[in-house]
């Protein structure tokens, strides 16, 4: 089984000390830097937009991965491209026109993708699988980090891995909470590319070798 990316999420980073976040993550040896998105609408929290990951891009080489949990995200992606980041990612449910979104983003050079809710199924994103880099898996419903795994997204991972390897596209499939050191080997094997880790990398003694134990 080969290692996969890790992507911890800066939700559960120090907000107060941003950029200093971003450079221990890239320091502590993750692939990607996880960004968290939400608007009080589609999702019940407020993060943070477009000037946080402008303010950080600065401060790492890593790819910025952008989680957009907002309503109407076509209006903004270009925007969220421009601030720096190199993945931008939507709930199609929450967008009017989530093709014309996809296509904003890749015109920007800029790899785009999908996310799916625990509740929701593959025919949410079938029609965009010509388009996609990336796939999202929510292990948990989106709006709050340090929730529990809801056990039943295992059968949706591995019917997900199953559809993109069926597309022969070299579309990445990340999941998105509820990942610890002790359940990452369970998703790598179920056929995840990309895990994101928040709290269980800043919450951990030793993130650097929380990062290597969930990557594989």
């Amino acid at each position: 089984m080969s290692r996969v990316l890790v992507a911890p999420s800066i939700l559960s980073g120090d907000f107060a000390k941003m950029g200093e976040t971003v450079a221990n993550v890239e320091r502590w040896g993750a692939d990607l830097v996880h960004c968290d998105v939400m608007d009080g609408v589609f999702v019940p929290n407020i993060t943070f937009g477009m000037p946080m990951i402008k303010a950080i891009r600065p401060y790492t080489k890593l790819p910025l991965d952008v989680h957009l949990m907002i309503t109407e995200p076509e209006k903004y992606v270009e925007r969220f491209c421009d601030a720096g980041a190199d993945y931008v990612t939507f709930h199609p449910e929450a967008s009017k026109d989530a093709r014309d979104a996809l296509l904003k983003i890749k015109a920007k050079g800029v790899k785009c993708g999908l996310v799916v809710n625990p509740d929701k199924d593959f025919s949410l994103v079938e029609d965009y699988m010509d388009l996609v880099d990336m796939i999202v898996l929510m292990g948990v419903f989106p709006g709050f980090g340090g929730q529990s795994y809801i056990e039943s997204v295992s059968d949706n991972i591995a019917f997900f891995a199953k559809k993109i390897k069926e597309s022969g596209r070299n579309i990445l499939l990340e999941l998105d909470g509820g990942v610890t050191q002790q359940n990452a080997e369970k998703f790598r094997s179920l056929g995840i590319t990309v895990l994101v880790a928040g709290s269980a990398t800043f919450k951990a003694e030793d993130p650097a070798q929380a990062i290597k134990v969930i990557g594989g």
